[in-house]
């Protein structure tokens, strides 16, 4: 039987590139829901062509709109978080894809591990907010949770059953700034920022991977996900992403995942697993792979890593307050209403004045992200006064 997968964030980079997968498998793979932020016309366009029964737009405003388009197919048509939440506890669906974007993936995230589906995870942000959270409850549901990241799910190809890791390695692009100094970082602008050397990725996480902060999200979910403590995450800048990312075991062996930089690969993986399944992706050309370079990232220059880092340490809310900082910043910058390293100064700031839980239920996480969101806001509009 074709596995049914609800796919969260369907208009977007990730959830575009799932339902080419599906394309690619049709006699293996079904699109059983489709949800979207504000993107209705593409979402329209997705839903007439893989006839899903169910879509969801989480903007409210455009539900007339979607459910006008769709009125002579048999699709059913929702609209709002809450709905989002509902869909994905639908009976048939096997496998949720989350590809939301930012802190908006984490409750629905929550309610497909509670109805025991499998996840695609796509959205670090959930475990970057509420990686202890959300880890009781796939135990609790008996929930598995599959990468989606490319560098995460070269971790989960690389490991060993009953070999323990001794290190993870993550490697970075390095982004488009890789090179640039701290006077040349204090003058680039969005255009610039949203040229990514290797991946084409939406706006968010592009902004992320140029000031690194998509890799300190990456070393705390690959805590929660692996089970490791902050010091075996290690992060080197490798320019030319072959290399997705690399285990050292305790004997001193090195695994590495290598690929093209393409996101279907790591997607197909989440839906096939374990198995592995015929695919028309690029291969890898060792052929013109010629040079694989190394480097320590610069955390002076880039010090969102840093933060990420003292964030994980820190633990509690903490997490949560940079993820919510930052996504506030994000959108500032790409408003340019903030300069590129004015964003890591407000989060820092707002690291220092947004009061500290330890230990954090789920409506700790709620009202710390609404309170990290205001204050960010209020620093980038005043100035950081």
């Amino acid at each position: 039987m074709k596995k049914q997968i609800a796919i969260l964030g369907s208009t977007g980079s990730i959830g575009t590139q799932a339902l080419q997968v599906i394309e690619e498998h049709p006699d293996l793979y079904e699109a059983y829901v489709l949800t979207a932020n504000n993107k209705v016309d593409l979402l329209i366009e997705q839903a007439r062509k893989f006839r899903p029964e169910a879509v969801v737009i989480a903007n409210e405003d455009k539900y007339l709109q979607l459910k006008e388009a769709l009125s002579d197919l048999p699709i059913k048509v929702y609209a709002g978080a809450d709905a989002i939440c509902q869909v994905v506890e639908s009976q048939p669906i096997d496998i949720v894809l989350t590809a939301m974007i930012g802190y908006a993936g984490l409750r629905p995230t929550m309610s497909a591990i509670r109805a025991g589906k499998i996840i695609a995870l796509a959205n670090k942000e959930t475990m970057v907010v509420a990686g202890e959270l959300i880890n009781a409850l796939a135990n609790e549901y008996h929930t598995p949770i599959l990468p989606v990241d490319s560098e995460h799910s070269a971790i989960f190809q690389c490991l060993e059953m009953n070999n323990p890791l001794e290190k993870i390695i993550l490697t970075a692009s390095g982004g488009p700034f890789r090179t640039f100094t701290m006077e040349q970082l204090q003058t680039v602008t969005k255009e610039q920022a949203l040229k990514h050397p290797n991946w084409s990725m939406g706006a968010k996480i592009t902004i992320d991977s140029a000031s690194m902060m998509n890799k300190g999200f990456e070393v705390i979910e690959a805590k929660w996900l692996f089970g490791v403590r902050p010091e075996q995450i290690e992060v080197v800048v490798h320019p030319q992403s072959v290399i997705h990312s690399m285990v050292e075991f305790e004997d001193g062996a090195v695994k590495a995942q290598l690929g093209v930089p393409d996101m279907r690969l790591p997607i197909q993986y989440a839906f096939s697993y374990p198995q592995r399944i015929r695919s028309s992706f690029d291969r890898l050309d060792f052929m013109k792979c010629n040079s694989l370079t190394f480097e320590a990232p610069d955390t002076k220059r880039f010090c969102n890593l840093a933060l990420a880092y003292e964030a994980l340490h820190q633990g509690g809310n903490m997490p949560c307050i940079v993820n919510a900082a930052n996504e506030v910043v994000v959108a500032s910058f790409l408003k340019d209403q903030i300069s590129f390293l004015g964003m890591s100064d407000v989060i820092e700031k707002t690291m220092q004045r947004v009061p500290f839980i330890a230990a954090p239920t789920y409506e700790d996480y709620v009202s710390t992200d609404a309170e990290t969101r205001r204050i960010a806001a209020e620093m980038v509009i005043n100035g950081m006064k």
